[in-house]
């Protein structure tokens, strides 16, 4: 079966280009023009992945991709003709998981795709994850710690998960962002350290005392063994 792929743009020269080229690679495409249609198409047809404009009409990209983060972890790529560090923070924060920038190429945007679709298709790891009072079951994509469940998005818990596969291991800021955004231009050291930020606010007892996620001054980060 076809992967779905919905694609949100207001212009109408945009949606048909990319519809016209993701099709010919196999996809299934639904298209919207504005904020609304995005939310009811979503709900509606339950695409694989979203390709979202920033600059919406009735509800911007930003305002989108928060309600679908409220029901998911859809991928969702975003799109802007802006080049600007805060936009590319705020996506990240909200849990984009790529970002492109207008004018984009036809074969990028097709690879980023296909790196985003295999990550979230991904095969679980046999059984859950336990470190200490971290236990992280990436069938079911929960986690708990101290016996409580914690909340996290996709971009966090991706996160937590490269750090739980080899525990104790150092990753440099460098790996961290091949993993978490492959491909991607735009992503540096303080996107990696606003997310070991999120991370510890979620798990840790104390964030500013960690015992969990720690660094390695000079080196990255790793899951306390």
């Amino acid at each position: 079966m076809a992967r779905k792929i919905l694609v949100v743009d207001d212009d109408p020269d945009i949606l048909r280009l990319l519809k016209a080229f993701l099709s010919s690679r196999g996809y299934e495409v639904l298209t919207a023009a504005d904020g609304p249609g995005a939310l009811e198409s979503f709900a509606k047809d339950r695409p694989d992945l979203v390709l979202l404009d920033v600059m919406l009409p009735g509800m911007d990209g930003w305002e989108v991709l928060r309600r679908i983060r409220e029901s998911g972890s859809t991928p969702v790529l975003m799109l802007t003709a802006r080049d600007s560090k805060i936009d590319t923070i705020q996506g990240f924060t909200l849990g984009a998981d790529d970002y492109i920038t207008k004018p984009f190429d036809l074969m990028e945007v097709a690879l980023r795709i296909e790196a985003v679709l295999r990550r979230a298709g991904a095969a679980p790891k046999e059984g859950p994850i336990e470190v200490g009072p971290l236990v992280i079951d990436d069938k079911s994509k929960t986690v708990r710690v101290r016996g409580e469940m914690v909340s996290l998005s996709p971009k966090e818990y991706e996160l937590l998960l490269l750090l739980a596969s080899q525990r104790g291991r150092v990753f440099s800021d460098r790996e961290i962002i091949d993993h978490l955004w492959p491909g991607s231009s735009f992503a540096r050291p303080g996107d990696v350290q606003k997310y070991i930020y999120l991370l510890r606010k979620r798990i840790e007892r104390d964030p500013q005392n960690p015992e969990l996620i720690l660094t390695v001054r000079g080196f990255g980060y790793k899951l306390a063994g």
